[in-house]
């Protein structure tokens, strides 16, 4: 019987015994029986850790066990050597700074490890179809806190296993959940043409008042941040935002149908502030910090009542990595200064408490993370949506579409 991240002795047991395999004897006698069986044993163990069905507790328990856990630094890196870890992103610059400020820094330390970027886009969709038709072929993916929940709770991610990771390393629980841990972080803020208003717009309120603000507004075509927005415009404490009321929050949002327009993805969002389509609007931190610097201040955004999200990394369940996706993991969590890096290329905030101090001046303004522009914004609670989502957002989708 093999049990849950421990050594299967059965198998062991029938090397000893004779079992399949064992019947050819060595061409050279090499001590007594017990010491084969023993070697026997130890090459066992390294072969299913390399194969990723084995934990390196695990590991270490069974060599222990033998008498042989001298043998465990030789043995991982055998097991590591030309392995391949493929990590999944969205594409863009992604590519690029993950594999600078991640990929690189763990190849650095782990001799015979190679880290590749793939930007085909690891929806939950796609992971699902991947675990559940047994071709799994991604070790790391980025996606998202609601992503993380409803994959653990369908059995198509891999429990984390924080003897490997450190939870200290994250700025919050809401940064390391069970199935998913984030390296970087993003909000959703208010972002808004100056030009526009000679009184600036501060809060959802100001959002969601046509008279004193008029003009356009731009939303993701998603429930998701766009009701936390909604309840906050209504007075609603933000953290009393949660469980989210979906019949209010959706009926606030239909009440800026005639003066809406909707975004689907990050670039079009920057296209339609942009060229004026719309005068304000709710999109990702990263892209309203593009707009502020490209239009010299015009376009602004605030951090008050944005909603601050992990970036959140999933292994899906039998990833070819194995537990080596877990320690890559581990090694992106703990490294403060590549997660700076990763601020002034891509605009994602650090999430090692550590981090914040090495963030330059220049940079802070566009740090979600920042203390004093943490302080202003809610956290998501990824959980909730990870229950909710799917029918949330098909109910939201139904009315602002129908």
């Amino acid at each position: 019987m093999r049990h849950a991240g421990g050594f299967p002795w059965g198998l062991g047991w029938a090397l000893m015994r004779g079992g399949r395999g064992s019947r050819r004897r060595p061409t050279t006698a090499r001590g007594d029986p017990m010491q084969r069986f023993q070697q026997d044993c130890v090459d066992l163990a390294r072969q299913l850790h390399a194969r990723g069905r084995l934990s390196r507790r695990g590991l270490i328990r069974a060599l222990s066990a033998l008498g042989a856990a001298g043998a465990l630094g030789a043995g991982e890196a055998r097991a590591q050597a030309g392995k391949q870890l493929v990590m999944v992103n969205w594409g863009g610059l992604a590519n690029e700074g993950f594999g600078r400020f991640y990929g690189e820094p763990f190849m650095a330390e782990t001799p015979g490890v190679k880290v590749v970027q793939d930007s085909t886009g690891p929806s939950t969709g796609r992971i699902r179809s991947m675990v559940e038709s047994g071709r799994v072929t991604w070790d790391l993916c980025d996606s998202s806190a609601s992503g993380a929940n409803l994959l653990g709770k369908l059995g198509l991610a891999t429990r984390l296993d924080y003897s490997i990771l450190d939870r200290g390393n994250v700025i919050a629980p809401g940064f390391a959940l069970d199935h998913g841990a984030a390296p970087y972080s993003f909000s959703s803020v208010l972002v808004y043409d100056s030009a526009k208003f000679p009184t600036p717009p501060t809060s959802w309120a100001d959002f969601w008042d046509l008279k004193r603000f008029p003009g356009t507004r731009l939303l993701r075509r998603d429930a998701t941040c766009t009701l936390e927005a909604a309840l906050m415009s209504l007075g609603r404490a933000p953290d009393k935002l949660y469980p989210i009321d979906l019949r209010t929050a959706i009926k606030r949002v239909t009440e800026l149908r005639n003066n809406l327009v909707f975004w689907n993805n990050g670039s079009e969002s920057e296209q339609l502030m942009r060229t004026g389509e719309a005068v304000m609007g709710q999109i990702w931190h990263t892209r309203a910090s593009v707009l502020e610097r490209e239009s010299k201040g015009r376009i602004k955004f605030v951090w008050n009542g944005g909603i601050l999200q992990p970036g959140i990394f999933v292994i899906p369940k039998g990833n070819p990595g194995g537990e080596l996706a877990q320690r890559l993991l581990a090694s992106m969590l703990a490294k403060p200064e590549p997660q700076v890096g990763l601020l002034g290329l891509l605009g994602n905030g650090p999430t090692n408490p550590k981090a914040a101090a090495m963030v330059p001046a220049e940079l802070r303004r566009f740090n979600p993370t920042d203390p004093e522009n943490e302080r202003q914004q809610v956290m998501i609670d990824g959980a909730w949506w990870g229950e909710n989502y799917q029918a949330g957002n098909q109910d939201f989708l139904d009315a602002v579409t129908g």
